[in-house]
């Protein structure tokens, strides 16, 4: 007893080391709340775990927030073109459009020159041609006029119209059906018909 007795601690003593206690205590407060740059990362997390707002400037992931708790950042400037793609299959064909056939006939009912495929059938008298056009000219624009084809002499009125009669046409000596066109061409008096160049053409 008498040694427990000296053992007592006096006030003083006890003063201090309660001032120790406190003052140890304090140091480890101060250790959490202030923690180092970067000390704090992924390994040191849990992931989908609540961050605390204290927690600033550390090495964290996306895989270290709960979804939803990030923000999305505004949209970023958009990328360069990407090259053209391929050209598409050619669409099909439209239909053809109205085409012409024409011919520079000379006086003496020879072609000079023509779109292709037109023949003369017969030469009845001076200043008649019958033409074959190999397809019908019915329905078609028929057009002459007179040419030249080394005929510079004066001349009258060029006429054409197809053969096989009927409303549009006439009837020919030679070659009446649908495919011919015959043409008259007249002097400069317009008195008879008479050897002249011309052209002629069917549109359509």
């Amino acid at each position: 007893m008498r040694i427990l007795l000296r053992l007592k601690p006096s006030p003083s003593m006890a003063i201090a080391a309660l001032a120790l206690l406190v003052a140890l205590a304090g140091t480890g407060v101060a250790a959490v709340s202030a923690l180092p740059r970067s000390s704090v990362g992924t390994a040191q997390l849990k992931n989908n775990a609540v961050v605390s707002s204290k927690v600033r400037n550390h090495s964290l992931l996306r895989a270290d927030f709960k979804p939803g708790q990030i923000p999305a950042g505004p949209a970023g400037p958009a990328g360069p073109a990407g090259p053209a793609g391929a050209a598409g299959p050619a669409g099909p064909a439209g239909p053809a459009g109205p085409g012409a056939k024409w011919a520079l006939v000379r006086p003496d009912g020879g072609i000079a020159a023509q779109s292709g495929g037109i023949t003369l059938t017969a030469k009845p008298v001076a200043g008649q041609y019958i033409l074959d056009f190999g397809a019908s000219v019915s329905g078609k624009l028929v057009v002459a006029s007179p040419g030249v084809a080394n005929d510079t002499g004066f001349r009258g009125a060029v006429v054409a119209g197809p053969c096989g009669g009927g409303a549009q046409g006439i009837t020919c000596p030679a070659g009446n059906d649908a495919n011919h066109v015959e043409v008259f061409t007249q002097n400069a008096g317009e008195t008879a018909t008479e050897d002249h160049a011309f052209y002629v053409s069917v549109i359509g």
